[in-house]
Formats: C-alpha cells, structure tokens, sequence
C-alpha cells in the first residue's frame, strides 16, 4: 500500500463529505466554515470552487449529473453546479439556534440520513433524520447528540452506524430503508478502548463492499479500517492530525480519498503539521469501495 500524499497544494479549514462521483469522474467536497463547495477532477489535476450562502455539512449526489442535495446550517437544499442556483427545500432544528447540519448520506434506498452539530455547548440536543425522495424530513428514533458523524450503511442497507464524536464510540443499530424505522442501537467500537491514552473522535466513516468501516479519525493521524465485528483490520498513518472524511473513488473504486481539518491547530502545530487541512490520497488499498447511493428525489 502506498502512503497517504495530498492532491494538490490547498489546504482547508474544515475540509469533510468528501464524495466520489462516478457520473463525472470527479471529487466533491464541503470546506464548512468558509461555505465553499469544491471539485476535484483527477484526469486533468485540476480543483473548483463554489461560494455559498451558508456553511455546508453534507451533501448527498443526485440522479441528474452536478445537482446536489446539500445539508446547509439551517436547512437542505437542492444545488445546480452548472448554474450555481440554491433551491432551498426545508429547515432543520428550527428550535435550535446554535445547531447546524453536520454529517450525513444517502441509505441504500436513496433517502438521505444526516445529523447535526450543537455549536452552542456540549448538551446533545441535536438528532439524526431521514429526508425521503417525496420531501419528507423525519427525525430517526435514535439518542440526542453534540457533534453527528460517521453516518454509513452495511451493503445490504440494514444496518445503520453512527457516533456522537464526543463520546468516542460508534454505534450500529437495525435500520429499515423503506420506513426509517431504528432499533436494537448497540456498541460497534469504543475508540476509546483501542487508543486509551489521548483518544481521538471518530468522525467520517464510510462502508466497502466487504461490509467493513473505514472511519476518519479527529485527532488520531490515521483512518481505521473495523472488521464487521468491530476489531481493527489496518490502518492508514496521516502526517495531518485531524481526519474528517473519506471516500473511495476511480473506475474500480480502489483509491481511498481523506479530507482533513487545520481549525483548531495552534501556530506551533500549523508549523509542523504542514499537511493539515491538505486532501489525502492512497492508491490501490486492497479492497474496493460501493458506489456512492444517489438521492432518489431528483
């Protein structure tokens, strides 16, 4: 296996969602804070950028080609890249004024599955929630959260896996694509259990078609491959700290992608960490990635 080296000389704030699209043969990620949306084409070496109205968590590909369902602060969004016109859709957590769209992507079926951010303090009063092709947003009967990440999905579409960062663990939970319905929620892996000593947050995680989960790790220098039985298979070194995302992109779906983060890195380990906040590539990691599920509404 190769190691880990960046794609090009940018670096981000809060690099994450990065996704491959396999229409365009091209890369899309979210810088959140700076409400930019970006594009990598591998074939020609070259990155764009799209300015938007509000910070962007997630973002889920659609059936017509560069038309994105986007995950902004306050709300979904439908996104022409060609026009660059936002079509806003319908709020999220209202109520909640210090909470934002965080991570998510679509269930095997289409429906897009995202949580949220509570921006405000620790108090996890964020949730999980399912917006369907028809339009209809539906909170997922799933424990509160403060920070909603690793959001992915078994091959089979039946098992649903996510974390709340803060707690160092990642669930798993029955999940039923054709109404939402959540149960039997239970510990896949205690991050904390495996690096006692300063343990990071698990952030982005993505499934393979060997149904094991590769998760990006916020403060671990690594991404962590967890057999189906949460045990650790291999890992991938990082000279960046703070892993958000991943995604395994080209004709085979053999090349791993990694976003990462320079926010919260002091002047002294900005120095040192001259890769943070860089987009990461490793070809050719043993394994092959699923094609990431298209939202189904549009």
């Amino acid at each position: 296996m190769q190691p880990a080296s960046p794609i090009t000389p940018s670096r981000f704030a809060l690099g994450e969602g990065i996704l491959w699209d396999d229409q365009l043969n091209v890369l899309w990620w979210t810088n959140i804070h700076a409400a930019e949306l970006w594009q990598f084409n591998p074939a020609t070496q070259t990155e764009r950028c799209w300015p938007l109205p509000q910070r962007l968590g997630c973002f889920a590909l659609t059936q017509t080609p560069g038309v994105l369902l986007m995950g902004l602060e306050q709300g979904l969004a439908k996104f022409d890249s060609t026009s660059g016109e936002v079509t806003h859709l319908t709020p999220v957590e209202p109520e909640f004024p210090h909470t934002r769209v965080n991570d998510g992507r679509c269930d095997r079926a289409g429906n897009f599955v995202f949580g949220t951010i509570n921006e405000g303090g620790p108090e996890a009063i964020g949730g999980y929630y399912r917006y369907t092709p028809a339009g209809e947003l539906q909170r997922l009967d799933l424990p509160g959260c403060a920070i909603a990440n690793s959001i992915c999905f078994s091959p089979d579409g039946g098992t649903m896996y996510f974390a709340d960062s803060p707690t160092k663990k990642i669930l798993a939970c029955d999940y039923d694509t054709a109404s939402g319905k959540t149960g039997n929620v239970r510990l896949f892996v205690d991050v904390a259990a495996h690096t006692p000593v300063a343990p990071p947050d698990p952030d982005g995680s993505i499934v393979d078609a060997d149904g094991f989960l590769w998760n990006a790790e916020w403060g671990g220098h690594r991404v962590v491959r967890y057999a189906p039985n949460g045990e650790i298979d291999r890992e991938i070194k990082l000279s960046a700290s703070q892993a958000t995302c991943l995604t395994f992109a080209g004709q085979t779906l053999d090349t791993l992608y990694i976003t990462t983060a320079r926010v919260s890195l002091s002047t002294a380990q900005l120095a040192e960490e001259t890769t943070a906040g860089a987009v990461f590539h490793v070809a050719t990691v043993g394994t092959h990635g699923l094609p990431e599920v298209r939202f189904g509404g549009f």
